[in-house]
């Protein structure tokens, strides 16, 4: 493994919507991302926190980290999604509107911002095209949990929450499902494991690739097409100034095409030094699954299928698949 490649995985991370701004986090420190469960919320919690979650026999607390940052706190729907972070201590989970996708960033456009005190959760400001993305330092974020003379304003936070039943109903089946889960034994350590994976439809079919393999997502992009090329190959997409062929993965699985899309989100990978982008319906999220077994067959474009939350995902080969020899790639 190059050192090129162990420092683009250290700059990866996974960038979110909260409000009118744009946050990112270092993939290292996901564990999953969820759609806004029932949180539990006891009387006598910290104003810094909105709610407490069970999650793999571990009780988080779950945060929004505009009461650390001064900005107003808008109301919460059922469509929020969670993101569960660790650091080397603890466990937690943060609020936010929307996942936007995952990106390596490139440490020459990223701007430091010197710590002013212990309540400085914003490490440094990153560029990206006409976007300008806040760096979260959650050992920063962790300190502040455990601090409790912190003066934030007083909010009631139950207020924020959906309050009519449809979404009350929705997030409370979310919850059961997050306890069902967390009802198999997990040994102490198994959250820091490497197993995490995104998941993405094709059809009606849930997939996933192994995040080792995954250097940036984007829910929609625009593809050129190239005329002679074989039927699975969708054209050519430029991201900043690289060109990366796109395989449209139901043709080359020869899977039917039932599901039509206007948006043309990608999954973009990176295996053997060759960069693919792979065409997909729709991008779900980032989870982490202890697997029991490995069935991988160096033969198939499928590695292992399992179950996880009820749903069954099977897992791309993409060492096969980036090895078929009827991907041809040239120089453009």
């Amino acid at each position: 493994m190059n050192s090129n490649y162990i420092e683009q995985k250290k700059n990866t991370h996974l960038y979110f919507q909260i409000g009118k701004n744009k946050y990112a986090i270092n993939t290292s420190n996901v564990l999953e991302i969820m759609k806004l469960p029932a949180l539990d919320y006891p009387q006598k919690l910290p104003n810094n926190i909105i709610g407490l979650l069970k999650y793999n026999n571990f009780v988080i607390n779950i945060v929004d980290i505009r009461f650390f940052l001064n900005i107003e706190v808008t109301p919460y729907s059922s469509h929020n999604e969670l993101l569960i972070v660790k650091t080397d201590e603890v466990i937690f989970g943060i609020i936010t509107d929307k996942i936007i996708g995952i990106l390596p960033f490139d440490t020459a456009l990223m701007d430091q911002i010197p710590f002013v005190d212990g309540k400085m959760i914003i490490e440094s400001i990153y560029k990206f095209q006409t976007e300008t993305i806040f760096i979260v330092n959650i050992y920063a974020l962790e300190s502040l949990l455990k601090r409790h003379d912190l003066s934030l304003p007083d909010i009631d936070i139950q207020s924020l929450f959906p309050q009519d039943e449809p979404s009350k109903t929705l997030m409370k089946k979310r919850t059961f499902s997050i306890a069902e889960k967390s009802s198999r034994h997990l040994a102490s350590g198994e959250l820091h494991a490497k197993n995490k994976y995104i998941s993405f439809n094709l059809n009606n079919d849930f997939y996933c690739i192994a995040l080792d393999y995954v250097k940036e997502v984007l829910k929609d992009t625009t593809i050129t097409q190239v005329p002679g090329t074989p039927d699975f190959i969708e054209g050519i997409m430029n991201l900043r100034g690289d060109y990366i062929t796109v395989i449209n993965l139901k043709k080359f699985l020869s899977l039917p095409e039932t599901t039509v899309t206007d948006k043309k989100p990608v999954v973009i990978i990176k295996c053997n030094e060759l960069k693919l982008a792979l065409l997909i319906d729709k991008i779900n999220e980032l989870f982490e699954y202890q697997e029991t077994s490995q069935e991988e067959s160096s033969e198939s474009y499928y590695a292992n299928e399992f179950i996880y939350n009820k749903t069954l995902y099977t897992v791309l080969n993409i060492d096969k698949i980036s090895s078929d020899k009827k991907i041809i790639i040239t120089d453009m």
